[in-house]
């Protein structure tokens, strides 16, 4: 099968697209019955045998119900109004990791935008969480949105209020691609206040939907939707959540999947970080920025996130005696080598280099072949070392 744009210059979608477009009007997204029929006996048997009531399901009666509002046609030419196109499994615009999913899969996909979802989805990562976030929330959102989509990996998420617009936001902001997934209709913009967001969204990547045209959300779609959130992406970041949230649900699809699951750390004090507290406790790995989330989902020896490191100091690097040297020189007097070399608890012919290499770094004075510790420096536990040494080497000298 292939993705399907349907226009009238270009011809009618076969019989499995029409199918899985009637399937998607009667079923309710996440219907694992209804996929395992349709993977078992393909699309166009199982359309017909719920019309003829043959069809061996408890869901029988649900599905039926709606075959007098069924009007394919008519979904067909919402869907050419849209520019939207119709992504069915087997296309070469349909993402495998959806293949995942099994008999849970979506039936269809809509897709309106610009970009090619089966590529947006190789290199994807889905950030998620609160709808009513912190200003930290949205701020790490953001970051990593934009952190992702600067090293060319596509952000996936739902388009809600708080950390999904957020994430949307920050990969469009360095120009990136990113996924929306809707719990209705591409044609409905949802929040109302996000039209220029999906706008936004379709320019530069792809909004989606296994819901036909005019479909509302609810909340059962909202629950439904967050699978194929988690499935598209190699991991799910939860950035804020609370205890019970969408944004858990969807690290829940994840970790089914095999997915990573990752949660970033907030205040113990904030009710909006308890839900991302609680993952870590179950297991999740803790980041705090892209480069740490990518080192989790990227490719071997690519993406690796790079050593954190603390602030430079003078000392660093230095072998085990030369610090020893360092602790033992005086602050505020000078020394000589064999005074130095008894504090220390080495011999003169390991102190001497020493000193030249604590002199090289700035980190040692010398006057007459006495010794003291330059002004100002640090030793490796952050201070001045300890002044009663230091002014015991004073004295010695």
């Amino acid at each position: 099968m292939t993705s399907v744009t349907v226009e009238s210059a270009r011809p009618e979608p076969d019989e499995d697209v029409v199918a899985r477009v009637a399937l998607a009007t009667l079923a309710e997204p996440d219907d694992a019955a209804l996929g395992a029929d349709v993977l078992a006996r393909g699309p166009a048997q199982v359309l017909a045998d719920i019309r003829e009531g043959r069809l061996e399901s408890r869901r029988l009666g649900s599905y039926r119900a709606r075959l007098a509002t069924l009007d394919v046609p008519r979904d067909l030419a919402r869907t050419a109004a849209l520019a939207a196109r119709l992504v069915v499994p087997g296309s070469p615009e349909w993402p495998s990791c959806l293949d995942d999913l099994g008999p849970r899969q979506p039936l269809v996909l809509w897709v309106v935008g610009e970009a090619d979802l089966s590529q947006l989805a190789e290199r994807a990562v889905a950030v998620v969480g609160a709808r009513a976030c912190t200003s930290y929330g949205e701020h790490v959102a953001a970051e990593l949105g934009a952190g992702l989509g600067e090293r060319g990996w596509t952000v996936v998420s739902g388009a809600a209020f708080g950390i999904d617009v957020a994430a949307h936001r920050g990969a469009l902001a360095v120009d990136a691609g990113t996924v929306a997934v809707l719990a209705c209709g591409v044609d409905i913009v949802y929040p109302s206040a996000h039209g220029r967001l999906l706008r936004a969204i379709r320019a530069s990547g792809a909004v989606v939907s296994e819901l036909p045209p005019g479909c509302r959300p609810t909340k059962s779609r909202f629950l439904a939707r967050n699978r194929v959130i988690a499935a598209l992406g190699r991991g799910t970041v939860v950035v804020e959540a609370a205890r019970r949230s969408g944004a858990r649900n969807t690290a829940g699809h994840a970790d089914e999947l095999s997915r990573q699951v990752m949660a970033v750390p907030g205040p113990v004090t904030s009710p909006m970080s308890a839900g991302c507290h609680e993952l870590v406790r179950l297991g999740a790995t803790l980041v705090t920025d892209a480069a740490e989330v990518l080192e989790l989902v990227g490719d071997y020896g690519v993406d690796a996130a790079p050593e954190p490191r603390g602030e430079r100091r003078p000392h660093d690097g230095l072998d085990a005696a030369t610090l020893r040297v360092l602790d033992a020189l005086p602050v505020r007097q000078y020394a000589g080598p064999a005074s130095i070399a008894r504090v220390a608890g080495l011999d003169l012919t390991t102190v001497l280099p020493a000193l030249a290499v604590l002199a090289g770094r700035g980190l040692a004075r010398s006057r007459v072949d006495t010794w003291r510790r330059a002004a100002d420096r640090a030793v490796a536990g952050g201070d001045s070392g300890p002044p009663g040494r230091g002014e015991e080497g004073g004295r010695m000298g």
